[in-house]
């Protein structure tokens, strides 16, 4: 947005201009202080499982800069007239429950009367200025590392309309859930580059924003690049959420597609929900990387391309 402010202080680490994914601002004593804000509405049936998938999307913009989330301030917009108060606590009761599980305290929150239904947190956390890890310091040579598998979006569309297998459906349910805890301290053990997680933008434009902020240029092995099952089929009929159509609509003219068409393209460009971080590692130590990640359990550790000089994503079939 043209009127956003910039906002420049001496202890403002991390602030607008690199679209990064939290902000970062030194406290008196040294603390470096994380801080991020995240809310939607439904994406699944279900309001427990909106409530985790809520908690789990808002602490991943602490986990990707290689933070600790410290405390949550939950954000609630409800339709009190025509949905029982019994369905926000179930909500609240999912968002609580993944919260408890990260080791982060809800102190709080404020709700409005709200036609839509919305959920999420404001989420502050922690991390050692030298740790710190943003989206702006990839390099060429860089490996390319992502650790959920893509989908969550078109999903949540066939969700929606009723037009989803209950596997399809539950896989993507628990991918969104998963807190990328154990891929933020896999990367911090091993120092990283850059790192940025992937969500509304999708993974292009996440991507995108990834090689704008360091000056760099990516090639992407699109056969590399994990998708939830189902997801293709999915794709091809059709169900696309609007956020997905906008994103590779944007994104096009920083890609070379290539040979890829139609409904890859539209995948790669999916406006994610929880999804994984997106890792630049120097190339001696991206096996140290992947041993982390799979100590981790990650839910995948994918080598999905490479930074190069230049400009631009180039997509390799």
């Amino acid at each position: 947005m043209r009127n956003s402010p910039v906002t420049r202080h001496p202890d403002l680490l991390v602030g607008l201009e690199t679209n990064d994914d939290a902000a970062v601002y030194v406290a008196p004593g040294g603390t470096a202080l994380v801080q991020t804000v995240d809310f939607f509405t439904p994406v699944v049936d279900d309001p427990y499982d909106w409530g985790r998938i809520a908690a789990a999307n808002a602490l991943s913009d602490v986990y990707a800069m290689g933070g600790t989330p410290l405390t949550a301030l939950q954000l609630v917009g409800w339709p009190r007239e025509t949905l029982s108060f019994d369905l926000l606590e179930e909500v609240i009761a999912g968002g609580a429950s993944v919260m408890e599980t990260a080791g982060c305290t809800i102190v709080g929150g404020h709700s409005i009367d709200d036609p839509e239904p919305k959920y999420g947190f404001a989420v502050t956390g922690i991390v050692e200025p030298d740790r710190l890890v943003t989206n702006a310091g990839a390099q060429p040579g860089d490996a390319l590392v992502l650790t959920k598998p893509l989908g969550t979006g078109i999903i949540a569309t066939a969700i929606k309309r009723g037009s989803v297998d209950p596997d399809v459906q539950r896989a993507a349910i628990e991918v969104m859930a998963q807190l990328n805890e154990g891929a933020s301290r896999a990367m911090t053990s091993v120092g990283v580059s850059a790192a940025t997680d992937v969500t509304g933008f999708g993974l292009l434009g996440h991507l995108g924003e990834m090689i704008d902020a360091a000056g760099v240029g990516a090639e992407v092995h699109v056969g590399a690049v994990p998708l939830i099952d189902g997801v293709l089929d999915l794709a091809k009929q059709g169900l696309l959420p609007g956020g997905s159509k906008r994103n590779l609509k944007t994104i096009s003219s920083k890609v070379d597609f290539g040979r890829v068409g139609s409904p890859l393209r539209e995948v790669l460009a999916d406006a994610q929900t929880s999804g994984g971080l997106l890792i630049a590692v120097h190339a001696d130590r991206l096996d140290f990387l992947l041993a982390a990640l799979q100590a981790e359990r990650t839910e995948v550790s994918a080598v999905i391309g490479s930074i190069v000089p230049g400009n631009g994503i180039r997509l390799l079939s």
